[in-house]
């Protein structure tokens, strides 16, 4: 009977697997097909032009990316920091406690709230106005819960045994969290940066009201400059384009690169993660 159960179990796994991998080919099929006539040389390098519909999504390329590591260099580092703390330092109980209800919590908010906040605190209270800084402080309180968490867990599965043996040496708590814990917790850490990373990059709503614009031919020269950015450019031409037939192919071709982006920042991570644990002995 237990064999039976076994086997039952792991039928339905393997049909929930097959069922998801057909729909992410659907999934992907789709964007391949609706975008891949507009990809070129021209549409990765180029500007929108003739009401967009037209040209290339370049400045919207540069924008994503300076939104993306903005953000990753603002949440990543208070990520890290507050993995410490609550790791290492966390007293008294109660108040650690209220910080991670607060952290889990944030994790499950929509974004569309953290674009408000954003637009109320960044662009309105502290004057920033729609820019590229306002946009990525935004994106960074988006990714700082799933940063935190993923460090937190890193740093909570290095053995114990590590941390006694560097301070048996003699070693400080300091040196110990610096020299031992983070170096052996870092790929995974790593690996909740990259889940960031591929959120932060894809998000429409926080940087509607933050950081996006409708069109634009230049790019961002200072931290303060409004930017285009890719996901906003597919939500405009998909919502308030006015020539379908001609935008349509773009917003598809600008999802497909899109895509592409966050794979490859997604594999680059990956591969430097894979020869950081190869080389590790534990």
């Amino acid at each position: 009977m237990r064999k039976i159960k076994n086997h039952i179990g792991i039928g339905i796994l393997g049909i929930m697997l097959l069922l998801t991998a057909v729909f992410l080919i659907i999934f992907l099929a789709r964007i391949f097909h609706m975008g891949y006539s507009v990809i070129s040389w021209e549409f990765i390098t180029s500007p929108p032009r003739d009401a967009m519909t037209a040209g290339g999504i370049y400045p919207a390329i540069v924008g994503t990316f300076w939104l993306t590591v903005g953000s990753i260099a603002v949440a990543l580092p208070l990520g890290i920091l507050t993995a410490i703390y609550l790791v290492s330092y966390g007293k008294p109980r109660w108040f650690v406690k209220i910080v991670k209800i607060a952290i889990n919590t944030l994790a499950g908010v929509p974004s569309i709230i953290y674009g408000l906040f954003g637009m109320a605190i960044f662009v309105n209270l502290m004057k920033m106005d729609v820019s590229l800084l306002a946009g990525s402080l935004t994106l960074a309180v988006l990714a700082l819960p799933v940063i935190i968490n993923a460090a937190e867990e890193a740093m909570r599965g290095v053995p114990h045994e590590f941390r006694e043996a560097s301070l048996a040496l003699g070693a400080t708590e300091r040196q110990t969290i610096l020299r031992v814990i983070l170096p052996t917790a870092f790929p995974n850490i790593l690996t909740g940066t990259i889940i960031s990373i591929g959120r932060v990059a894809g998000e429409t709503a926080p940087i509607m009201f933050t950081a996006a614009t409708f069109y634009s031919r230049r790019l961002p020269q200072t931290p303060f400059d409004e930017v285009m950015a890719l996901p906003y450019h597919i939500y405009a031409l998909m919502t308030e384009g006015t020539h379908a037939a001609k935008q349509v192919p773009i917003a598809y071709g600008t999802a497909l690169v899109l895509m592409f982006l966050v794979l490859s920042i997604s594999a680059i991570a990956i591969t430097i993660r894979y020869k950081i644990r190869k080389t590790r002995k534990w």
